[in-house]
């Protein structure tokens, strides 16, 4: 109601801004909220001539005296998109759970029959992935109800996407060996490529002709495609992300932190 009658002149609504500013600077905010609706009531059905320079000068005025003021605005925004962003995660997730915690795609480590699920959006060649490991052994060892999915997620560069498609493949063919696989590529020296992930496979019993040909496997340029539509409708931008219960956890915060998501999701439960 307010906002209408505010919008029906910009008269009143230069005005409203101004007495605002006067409010604030009385250290009054609430007295300047309703100051600002009772003028802007009053201009929107008088013919008063407001001049706009003036208020203009008035506000700029405030604004210069208590920069704060946009920081606090700021800060409100970001809380709003924040939680904007949550309850849009929220229904994806809900939408989207069995391609989220059980796409026969994604490798799962710890227990496989785990009461909670932590998945992982991850890169092979992506560096705070690679620390990320230490967290994923460590929270998997310290809890056995687990379940720890790993989702291919290769944005980094081309051979990130090629690692992947020897790496889903390689878990079509060998799925219990799968574990070692990634821990392996992802906690190597240097780049990971198709070269270089087709070597771990090997190195674990892969043949290389079943594999190249296990490579050709359409489902995987397909499912790749539908991680990346999920992560947009997620807003995950980088690597590692997670979801958790439902929730998203973006970057690489620490095992502490995951560990305290995962005990808010069991409490859900």
């Amino acid at each position: 109601m307010n906002r209408a009658i505010l919008l029906g002149s910009a008269g009143g609504l230069a005005v409203a801004l101004g007495m605002l500013a006067f409010g604030f600077v009385a250290g009054n905010p609430q007295a300047a909220k309703a100051d600002t609706v009772q003028i802007a009531q009053v201009t929107s059905s008088t013919d008063t001539k407001i001049d706009r320079k003036e208020v203009e000068g008035i506000i700029r005025d405030y604004l210069l005296k208590n920069p704060e003021v946009l920081l606090e605005v700021q800060d409100a925004l970001e809380a709003k998109q924040k939680e904007e962003q949550r309850l849009a995660a929220l229904g994806v997730i809900k939408n989207s759970k069995d391609e989220i915690f059980n796409s026969t795609f994604d490798g799962v480590v710890g227990n496989p029959k785990g009461k909670v699920t932590i998945v992982e959006f991850y890169d092979y060649n992506c560096g705070f992935c690679k620390r990320a490991i230490e967290d994923m052994q460590a929270l998997t060892k310290s809890d056995p109800d687990l379940r720890f999915v790993l989702k291919e997620f290769p944005i980094l560069s081309p051979d990130s996407q090629k690692a992947s498609v020897v790496s889903m493949a390689f878990h079509l063919m060998h799925p219990e060996k799968y574990g070692e696989f990634h821990t392996t590529l992802l906690g190597g020296q240097g780049r990971a490529t198709e070269a270089t992930a087709i070597k771990v496979a090997l190195s674990l019993g892969a043949d290389e002709a079943a594999l190249r040909e296990k490579m050709k496997d359409p489902r995987i340029a397909e499912t790749l495609s539908r991680t990346y539509d999920l992560a947009t409708k997620l807003s995950i931008t980088g690597t590692p992300s997670y979801v958790v219960g439902n929730e998203v956890v973006f970057g690489a915060l620490g095992q502490q932190v995951l560990a305290e998501k995962i005990e808010e999701a069991k409490s859900a439960l």
